[in-house]
């Protein structure tokens, strides 16, 4: 039994009563008995949150466990208040079969019993080389929860057609990576003056727009629900709030660093701000900022993409794309707070609610018998970026070296401690 007192959430201060890993009672600060016995925390007007989903991961296990593995990934989940992550299948072997599934789902469970929780998404296609449909009633069965040919996007059509379909069946969501292939072929950063000025091959923005209307428009056809991973521009944005004003079941995520950079991150060519989609122009960010704040945008994820040190040491066109975000991403969300562009109650929609509507996973909302999943960040610790104060294997990420605000301090999931 767990009794939590002088929490802030949602600007006021409360007491919360945890008993057997739910939720007995949460109320105004004082206004709670302390039942004998109870272990009892001052959270000391620190911020209190319900634990995040984080629905786009890339673990990197089996197969590239130099950059992540499960878990030094859910170490730095649990570190960065995420109760729940969806871990992405471009493993070796790729989780197109059971057997991988159960692997992952077995060393998560026997590293991390208390959490925080895996949930595979299935590869969409055998060895997701877009020609075969993978197994996904056996994937479905051994514990995959969507289905995605991530990082791989789907160029036939009617392959995405019958992995929507059967996925829908199943109850398995599309995650679709929208990037035309051949106008994206090559490229290293967004089309524009940043990358003639590099003289870098770019994506232009209409590679990820078209795509997503291609998806769009077969998710309307089919009336069937389709799910567009990390958007990063303003020309994906109008198909998409296109599409959900004719009624499609459409839905969409977005990263951290689609709200707080530009391409001007590349200009010293910085391989750690190297990802994909790539970062686009401040236009792009300022329309992401208000797609995210009036729910256009769906929900937050970190598209937690671990690379070893050595591998970003290449130059920009041979490095590899990916930020690592598992520890940041609270600290870098609560900076949009202060700025006003986000407010607590839409971190805890973006990141917490809304997810766990679309995926099916039951979150907390300080109701009685809820799950017992919640951190607290302290809203005025400073730390600084490095390989020694993150818990992820890697430290690509553009913010390395540089000093944040804010941090998770504590983490509870099922009511035992975690972080």
């Amino acid at each position: 039994m767990l009794f939590l007192r002088n929490a802030r959430h949602l600007g006021r201060m409360c007491d919360l009563l945890v008993r057997d890993g739910r939720v007995q009672a949460f109320g105004p600060s004082g206004s709670l008995e302390i039942p004998a016995g109870a272990e009892v925390i001052d959270a000391g007007g620190k911020v209190l949150f319900p634990s995040f989903i984080d629905a786009h991961v890339h673990l990197r296990d089996p197969g590239f466990t130099w950059k992540e593995d499960i878990v030094s990934g859910l170490e730095a989940a649990a570190h960065g208040g995420v109760a729940h992550v969806l871990c992405m299948a471009n493993t070796d072997p790729v989780n197109d079969r059971a057997a991988v599934t159960l692997d992952i789902l077995s060393r998560a469970t026997s590293t991390h019993p208390h959490g925080p929780f895996v949930h595979p998404v299935a590869a969409a296609t055998v060895g997701l080389e877009g020609k075969e449909l993978a197994p996904l009633g056996e994937l479905k069965e051994a514990g995959c929860i969507a289905v995605s040919n991530d990082g791989r996007p789907l160029a036939n059509s009617e392959i995405l057609r019958r992995v929507m379909e059967y996925g829908a069946d199943l109850g398995l969501m599309l995650i679709d990576h929208c990037e035309d292939p051949w106008l994206a072929r090559g490229s290293h950063m967004n089309e524009g003056d940043m990358s003639g000025m590099l003289g870098m091959r770019g994506q232009p923005d209409v590679a990820e727009a078209i795509q997503a209307s291609r998806d769009i428009l077969l998710a309307e056809y089919l009336d069937l629900p389709v799910h567009i991973a990390h958007v990063s521009a303003r020309r994906t944005l109008e198909v998409i709030r296109q599409g959900k004003e004719r009624g499609v079941r459409v839905t969409a995520e977005t990263c951290p660093h689609y709200l707080l950079l530009t391409e001007e991150a590349l200009a010293g060519y910085d391989t750690n701000a190297k990802v994909n989609p790539p970062l686009r122009t401040s236009a792009d960010v300022a329309a992401m900022r208000e797609a995210v704040k009036s729910g256009l945008i769906d929900i937050l994820v970190t598209d937690h993409a671990p690379h070893a040190a050595h591998e970003k040491e290449h130059p920009l066109d041979l490095a590899p794309n990916g930020i690592t975000g598992l520890d940041t991403v609270v600290s870098l969300l609560w900076g949009l707070v202060g700025e006003g562009v986000l407010d607590e109650g839409d971190l805890i929609r973006l990141y917490c609610r809304r997810p766990g509507e679309i995926f099916g996973i039951q979150t907390n909302d300080f109701r009685e018998g809820a799950p017992a999943d919640f951190f607290l960040f302290d809203p005025d610790m400073e730390w600084v970026v490095s390989p020694e104060t993150l818990y992820s294997r890697s430290a690509n990420t553009p913010w390395l070296g540089k000093t944040l605000r804010g941090r998770v301090v504590a983490h509870w999931i099922g009511g035992a401690r975690v972080a």
